[in-house]
């Protein structure tokens, strides 16, 4: 078995950035402000669209005359998206699958459900009591498992995405400086990290960023009464609630064990990094530092390190040479994509991205990355590069105008442009 690996400060240097996630509906839903500019969606597709490249898993090995995989890929998807994880990665997975095959996305109005509140079914778009369940639910949310069971399918997978509570301190304090009032009052982290308890007061509205944003994303409530009890049954019933949760560190790790779990094929779990910063951007952080942000974030760390354990065995029984085997694979084919897809072949500041239809929103402290298409892309290629690099904000406004299209206005005609 498998434990945390190295110092608290220690991280893969590839995946430390990934965790800043663009996250709009925070401030939509802190300041009540609308989010004016939409990408426009006149010039997409809005007929679903399939990859180019064969079909992998069993729809492949059928057409080639071999008997397919006992399993069957799995379309009913409830994915907690954790703030600062590097979520959005994952999300761009499942908006493409979704895509491709015409499911169903439970979708919020704006771009979070109801977020800092507890999730409602209520706040999902064009649900009803008794109505037809959702496909998959995606995108930010405080969990709440009664409330998501009225949207979603009873054999729907469950699953969600962790990291380091250090990091993502780190990361939280980076992205929400300007707005969280414990960081705001603070200036600098360094200066917080001083007394944390001077400039943090419990039930602020925003202050929930400042401390333990695993543990109030996963909808738990610090405990009532001292001791490790209280936390361990909190983590035991996410344990029996949640089928699988990954480790932002070991992400491509994480895709192969997500694949393996969902039953996709290659194809499905190749995915571009989105929403990160600059490495260059990132401050490395003092030992001292690191061990008071984990101190100050003490739920997030018991949570975290249940969850790497859990991960690690499961990898255990995956096989580590198959394991290792397969995110070589992985990697090669993602550097491969890059080469055919992308503009440089790699990620871009968001003044070098003309087209704001893929053009990464702004928010925080740090520059945002993105991504540019290589110009003349054959038409099928240039469908599916879009969509690896859509935002997640642009993407959610693509799915939306899918399942709701405006009504026909004058001579019939359908808008599809800001709505």
């Amino acid at each position: 078995m498998r434990v945390i690996h190295g110092h608290c400060c220690r991280f893969q240097v590839l995946w430390a950035a990934l965790a800043v996630s663009m996250t709009i509906g925070f401030t939509l839903q802190l300041f009540g402000v609308s989010f004016q500019k939409r990408a426009s969606l006149s010039q997409l597709p809005l007929t679903p669209w399939a990859p180019p490249l064969a079909k992998a898993g069993q729809e492949q090995e059928e057409a080639e005359g071999r008997p397919g995989p006992r399993c069957q890929p799995r379309r009913h998807l409830v994915f907690l998206k954790s703030h600062k994880t590097g979520s959005s990665t994952i999300v761009n997975l499942l908006h493409r699958f979704g895509d491709a095959r015409g499911l169903r996305f439970a979708l919020p109005a704006r771009y979070q459900f109801s977020y800092p509140n507890l999730f409602q079914a209520q706040r999902v778009k064009g649900w009803r009591p008794g109505g037809r369940p959702f496909d998959i639910l995606c995108h930010h949310m405080r969990f709440n498992l009664p409330e998501v069971q009225k949207v979603m399918p009873p054999d729907s997978f469950y699953f969600s995405i962790v990291r380091h509570p250090v990091s993502l301190a780190e990361s939280a304090f980076s992205y929400y400086r300007g707005v969280v009032p414990a960081f705001r009052r603070a200036g600098t982290l360094p200066k917080f990290l001083t007394s944390p308890q001077r400039f943090y007061r419990p039930g602020e509205r925003g202050n929930h960023y400042a401390r333990n944003l695993l543990w109030f994303d996963f909808g738990l409530d610090p405990p009532a009464a001292p001791g490790l009890a209280p936390i361990q049954a909190a983590l035991a019933t996410l344990e029996r609630t949640f089928h699988l949760v990954l480790l932002t560190e070991h992400m491509d790790e994480s895709l192969v064990l997500l694949r393996d779990a969902l039953c996709w094929g290659e194809e499905d779990m190749l995915a571009f990094r989105h929403n990160f910063r600059s490495p260059e951007s990132i401050r490395p952080l003092a030992p001292a530092e690191a061990a008071r942000l984990q101190a100050w974030n003490n739920l997030d760390w018991h949570l975290y390190t249940h969850f790497n354990r859990s991960f690690w065995e499961r990898a255990e029984r995956f096989g580590r040479a198959r394991l290792a085997q397969e995110v070589d694979v992985l990697r090669r084919q993602r550097a491969e994509r890059m080469q055919q897809c992308l503009r440089g072949g790699g990620p871009l500041e968001a003044g070098q991205i003309a087209d704001e239809r893929i053009r990464p929103f702004q928010f925080g402290q740090a520059p945002i990355l993105g991504y540019a298409l290589r110009p003349s892309l054959d038409p099928e290629w240039q469908v599916l590069c879009q969509r690896m690099v859509t935002p997640e904000l642009q993407y959610k406004d693509l799915l939306d105008a899918k399942q709701f299209p405006l009504p026909p206005q004058g001579n019939g005609s359908k808008v599809g442009g800001v709505r």
